[in-house]
């Protein structure tokens, strides 16, 4: 009896624990969705203005974002429990505290309209609800066989298994609320800017159809990835988004001549996430997009 009870207590008590961190994890979304999130991320489709420029400025604002989250989850070390299933922080559920966390985040977000955005995709998507918002329209502007493709589940094992460990100390403090809201925030910035690929690829098509259209067809992969990649593009991305974290996670001091030299991360590592992951993976998502681009169009006969 007094074994059954003790179960039920701790079972009790986790139950009321997990409905705590999702509050924790709803409301500090919600508050660095308001506060970190540039205007010009989300004007380009209520403008309808897309050009090679205006999408590489959205990328740029985007990349404000992503130090801003970097610095954030730097604040706290692994806290590993998050993500290994041994230690059964969910009760008689085979995921991952940071899994069920992430899946109830998304159904949230899904019912306030957020997986409408064309920009936006998930990373649970399978019976994701309707949204409330039945008013809320996105100008057309992606391929419709094409705008689905999801590198989602490449982004979650990068993340986790290769980019985590860098940027944070190892350890445990146990602020899974906190920790698990800045993980799922990043994860978010990252993912967005990853699949704005498919925007960069349409963009492209849309200038040089007659370049891309004979590569697609022949399903080349590593032409098309010739075509896309520019060295001195991105060779400026990553001298840009190391001074972004330079600038943004320096230690603020009321003595102008004070300085340390310390920042909250190392700059190097933001420029090592773009070179090694970010950018390689929205390249591949330009060509997975590509590759479907022409699916049900019919072809023309000369």
């Amino acid at each position: 009896m007094a074994s059954g009870g003790l179960v039920s207590s701790s079972t009790g008590t986790m139950g009321r624990s997990l409905v705590l961190i999702m509050l924790a994890v709803m409301a500090f979304s919600r508050c660095i969705i308001c506060m970190a999130t540039p205007v010009e991320e989300r004007s380009l489709l209520e403008t309808g203005e897309f050009t090679l420029d205006s999408v590489r400025q959205s990328l740029t604002g985007q990349e404000d974002t992503i130090v801003y989250r970097l610095i954030e989850r730097a604040k706290f070390p692994l806290n590993s429990r998050l993500y290994d299933q041994k230690y059964e922080l969910v009760p008689g559920s085979p995921v991952t505290l940071i899994q069920f966390l992430f899946k109830q985040t998304e159904i949230v977000q899904a019912k306030a309209g957020r997986y409408l955005n064309p920009e936006e995709t998930p990373f649970f998507p399978e019976n994701l609800p309707p949204s409330v918002i039945q008013d809320r329209t996105y100008p057309v502007f992606l391929h419709p066989p094409a705008s689905s493709v999801n590198v989602n589940n490449i982004i979650w094992d990068v993340y986790f298994n290769k980019f985590l460990p860098l940027l944070v100390k190892p350890g445990d403090d146990g602020n899974y609320a906190a920790t698990s809201a800045s993980d799922i925030e990043l994860l978010q910035a990252l993912s967005r800017r990853i699949h704005y690929g498919k925007f960069v690829a349409e963009v492209k098509y849309r200038e040089a159809p007659h370049e891309y259209e004979p590569l697609i067809r022949a399903k080349d992969r590593n032409a098309l990835m010739n075509l896309l990649t520019f060295k001195k593009q991105e060779e400026m991305v990553m001298r840009r988004v190391e001074k972004k974290g330079m600038v943004f996670g320096q230690y603020v001091s009321l003595n102008d001549t004070e300085s340390t030299g310390k920042y909250k991360i190392d700059p190097s590592l933001v420029s090592q996430l773009y070179e090694k992951w970010v950018m390689p993976l929205t390249k591949d998502v330009e060509v997975e997009y590509l590759l479907k681009r022409l699916d049900g169009e019919q072809k023309q006969v000369p």
